[in-house]
This record gives C-alpha cells, structure tokens and sequence, in this order.
C-alpha cells in the first residue's frame, strides 16, 4: 500500500492540473485500508510527505478508511458501479469517512483526482 502512495505521489507532483486544482489545499489526510494507517501532508497542492502510521500525535483534517479489496476494486482501470467513487464506497458500507467534511467538500474534485492517481495510467503504467 505504501508504494502505491508513493507512486501516487510522484504522478500527483507531475501533474499540473492536479496541482492547480488543490493549489490552496494545505492540510493532513488520513488513509486508512484495514490495519495500516497513512498521513498524507498536502502543502499548496502538493503532496509534500505519505508518513506511516498510526500516530496519536499526528493531526489530520479528514480521513478516508476503507478495506484493501475496496481500495483495490477502486483503482481498477474501470471500477464497478460502487467502487467508482469515495462517496460510492461509503454508499455500499465499504468506506468511512471521517473528520471536517467541509473540507474535503471544498477541495472534492481536487481529492477525488488525486485519489484516482492509483488506477493504471493511459500509458499502460501500473501503480506498485
């Protein structure tokens, strides 16, 4: 999981668009798939730092928990109906989400690109 973030990370800060969608978003977002935590610090739109966890100590804004057979039906090429979305997999009872929800609403296709940055790229790229 971590590698994908990492992948995840380095598609993110190469992509223009993405970081001109989130150039004012300066926050911490939880990720958590079953039993392994991720704080993912985003600075101006760039996602500076994807720091293992859990840590009592860390803050983070929002948070997305979800398991790791719905996070890897996410990021298939084309998702099912219910997978397609962080808002489809909390629909069918496979993801939470937590925190300021104003938030994530405010920087929403921001976040929801970026989080799609673990399908396959065009190219055939597969995320690790």
């Amino acid at each position: 999981m971590l590698e994908t973030l990492l992948t995840m990370q380095k598609r993110h800060n190469a992509s223009p668009h993405i970081l001109r969608l989130g150039r004012l978003f300066c926050e911490t977002v939880l990720i958590e798939v079953e039993d392994q935590s991720f704080y993912l610090q985003f600075r101006d739109g760039q996602l500076i730092s994807v720091t293992p966890g859990p840590s009592a100590k860390t803050p983070w804004r929002f948070a997305l928990r979800t398991d790791r057979q719905a996070l890897e039906a996410f990021w298939e090429p084309l998702p099912a109906p219910g997978f397609h979305d962080i808002f489809g997999l909390v629909k069918i009872g496979r993801g939470r989400i937590d925190g300021d929800i104003l938030a994530l609403v405010k920087n929403l296709r921001f976040f929801k690109e970026f989080m799609a940055l673990g399908r396959p790229a065009a190219n055939g790229e597969q995320p690790a």
